[in-house]
């Protein structure tokens, strides 16, 4: 059995109260008394005072003697998505400490890093990349589409369920490959294939049964979705499309003027630009209680779901169509 001891140096060693360290590291904590020194200090990380971090690191290693190959450091924390840009100091603060000798290195918590979509490579890089291209086929009504949610459904003992919703919205699969017809088109699906290096690189796909605010695929008018209410400050209002009741769904890839935009009911021709990834941003902020609506066409971000696409041209010449199943990508809005 080993014996951790955990301080978060942010509080044991803030600089504004130097005689806390007495009573939150006292020298009778010093190795040998512990196995395992473990070091977390994300306020400062996360706010990037790297000078603070790495005198505080170096404060606590001399104060209790614990050597870098018998601590431990818990790199960083993200309270919320709308943070997740502190991802980059967290995982520089995470190096650090690697090359320093640290015996192990904890990003921390699952829950953030699988809300936020962290993945670490072995270098820098773009981690969801995306290409702003339309899939190259009209695929038409032919394409499967597939819905689906995750639900953990939990049975007692005495019958009874317990579920827990994991997404809000749902996620889009697609099967396009009833929409290739001949071989041009086949040659074409290849070629698209090679240049999004299979499952790498997300694209646009115009989901054929759902691309209007106005309804299944209707003309959009300046009225179908809420935007919000102003409040006389806020310029920037993220475009949905509303499912029933309070299930909104975060639109990122509207289509290039197609978005319009009222006011109290008005079209509103100027005074608002689209943003990249599907916001409206107004040149000055609306009034506090105006109604902001909008209409747009949009198309679904997917990627290829899976690296290998195998297509048999024998039975594609029998009638057979290829199986070229697509999956939605979640993507953070602006």
């Amino acid at each position: 059995m080993q014996l951790h001891l955990l301080t978060y140096l942010c509080g044991s060693l803030d600089p504004s109260a130097p005689n806390l360290r007495r009573a939150n590291l006292p020298v009778g904590w010093a190795k040998p008394a512990f196995d395992v020194l473990q070091l977390e200090d994300y306020e400062w990380v996360t706010s990037e005072r790297r000078r603070l971090s790495e005198e505080g690191i170096a404060a606590a290693t001399r104060r209790l003697g614990y050597a870098p190959t018998d601590q431990h450091y818990l790199s960083g924390f993200v309270a919320s998505t709308p943070e997740r840009g502190q991802w980059k100091s967290i995982m520089q603060a995470a190096a650090a400490a690697r090359e320093r000798g640290t015996s192990q290195v904890f990003i921390w918590a699952l829950p953030q890093v699988l809300r936020d979509g962290l993945t670490i490579f072995g270098e820098e890089r773009q981690v969801n990349g995306f290409d702003d291209v339309l899939f190259p086929l009209e695929v038409g009504a032919e394409v499967s589409v597939a819905p689906s949610f995750s639900t953990t459904v939990i049975t007692s003992a005495s019958g009874h369920e317990f579920r827990n919703i994991n997404w809000s919205q749902a996620r889009l699969r697609f099967d396009a490959g009833p929409g290739v017809r001949g071989e041009e088109e086949l040659q074409t699906l290849i070629s698209f294939f090679r240049a999004r290096r299979g499952s790498a690189i997300a694209f646009r796909f115009q989901d054929p049964f759902d691309h209007s605010s106005a309804g299944m695929t209707d003309a959009p008018a300046a009225t179908d979705q809420l935007l919000g209410r102003g409040d006389g400050s806020a310029t920037r209002f993220a475009l949905t499309k509303a499912y029933g009741s309070g299930n909104l769904r975060r639109i990122t890839r509207p289509v290039a003027g197609s978005v319009r935009v009222s006011v109290d009911g008005l079209e509103q021709a100027s005074g608002w630009e689209l943003t990249e990834r599907g916001a409206v941003q107004f040149t000055d902020a609306p009034a506090s209680g105006a109604e902001l609506r909008a209409g747009f066409l949009f198309d679904v971000p997917v990627r290829f779901a899976s690296d290998q696409l195998e297509i048999n041209r024998a039975c594609f010449r029998a009638g057979e169509a290829p199986s070229v199943p697509l999956v939605e990508v979640r993507e953070f809005g602006e």
